[in-house]
């Protein structure tokens, strides 16, 4: 990616985030969860990542508008029709997760 110009790479980061909302969207079956207990993020972050760097250009985004954009709907509605309860297994797999994240901080800080 240093081969590209500033513009040309920010092109290219650009359609790649573009291209995992819609293959997020393609499978609204993998849930919130699964992707926090897999790779530590979500759909919800991801909007709080557009506002984050909203906000770091100065520019006001709203965060429901944000995740109106990731999630392609209102999230209220994303919800109703998308999103299922978390089994135990995975809030059992969810917090062993957090737990690891802890135990790694705390090793790092040691």
């Amino acid at each position: 990616m240093q081969q590209f110009d500033d513009a040309t790479r920010t092109e290219l980061e650009a359609a790649a985030f573009r291209r995992l909302l819609q293959h997020l969207d393609d499978n609204k079956d993998v849930q919130n969860i699964d992707l926090m207990i897999l790779a530590d993020f979500c759909r919800n972050c991801l909007s709080k990542w557009l506002v984050s760097a909203a906000d770091a250009r100065g520019e006001a985004l709203d965060y429901e508008a944000a995740r109106e954009y990731v999630y392609g709907m209102p999230y209220s509605e994303w919800k109703e029709k998308y999103q299922t309860p978390a089994t135990p297994e995975q809030l059992e797999a969810f917090d062993a997760r957090q737990a690891q994240k802890k135990a790694r901080s705390q090793d790092q800080e040691a």
